[in-house]
């Protein structure tokens, strides 16, 4: 954002007369700008120092408001590059859609960058978890999933070898490789539970540490109730939400 955005900050200047405190004013006042559009996912906001001398506050009030918008996912900051108004995702747990599609169908651009596509035998938990024996073959995919460039999840799918020969050659949908074989999921199970992102999640996602993120388990399965693969994922949480919609049966308490 250029000279022409830095009335828009100015205007975030807290009254010292209120009773509520500075950072939390200045806080209230970005996330009005977030929330009208004019500012945008992707934009920057000022480093503390320039933000400091456009709202008349210390950097610490500076600091401790921008601190509250990273935690509620309103804003991302990336070391060395600086803090950023962060892009939310929503999916719904109602549809069974890969991420390439997910992505497309919200307008932004899918992307992957590899970590291993190849196989190997299942080891236990594998073995476990895709419902084979021990040292089944299998072929594996681990990339890190970007949306417009930027770091979303970690995913790990497992697949016997059999229904995917050549994982070297996916290059980027997972299930449209998987379709082009005739096996098509119909049904999905999901386990969703929160987390802390280790040493090597947060250095591939860009996030500092601590930092939460989502740790995922799906289930695919076919039509014939066969279990197909089972995906480990690692979503950031500060740009990620996982929403579905619930109904009634109509009967009450």
């Amino acid at each position: 954002m250029g000279h022409a955005c830095d009335g828009l900050f100015r205007e975030l200047a807290p009254d010292a007369g209120s009773r509520q405190p500075l950072y939390l004013q200045l806080e209230a006042g970005l996330s009005r700008l977030i929330e009208s559009g004019a500012l945008r996912r992707g934009d920057a906001v000022p480093p503390e120092r320039l933000l400091a001398d456009m709202t008349g506050v210390s950097r610490v009030t500076v600091r401790k408001a921008l601190e509250r918008l990273v935690e509620t996912g309103r804003l991302t900051q990336r070391p060395g590059a600086g803090t950023f108004v962060a892009g939310r995702i929503e999916q719904p747990l109602s549809v069974l859609l890969g991420f390439s599609e997910e992505m497309r169908a919200r307008g932004r651009l899918p992307g992957s960058v590899w970590l291993e596509r190849g196989g190997g035998p299942a080891g236990p938990d594998e073995a476990m978890a895709l419902g084979v024996a021990p040292g089944t073959a299998l072929s594996r995919l681990k990339r890190i999933r970007t949306a417009d460039g930027e770091p979303m999840a970690i995913e790990t799918a497992i697949v016997a070898r059999e229904d995917l020969p050549a994982p070297e050659a996916v290059a980027d949908s997972f299930y449209a490789a998987l379709k082009a074989r005739g096996l098509a999921p119909v049904r999905a199970l999901q386990r969703i539970r929160a987390g802390l992102a280790g040493a090597r999640e947060a250095e591939l996602l860009g996030l500092a540490r601590p930092s939460p993120i989502l740790r995922i388990e799906r289930r695919s399965f076919l039509a014939d109730g066969r279990l197909l693969e089972v995906t480990f994922s690692a979503y950031r949480a500060d740009l990620y939400d996982f929403v579905v919609e619930l109904g009634t049966d109509g009967a009450g308490d």
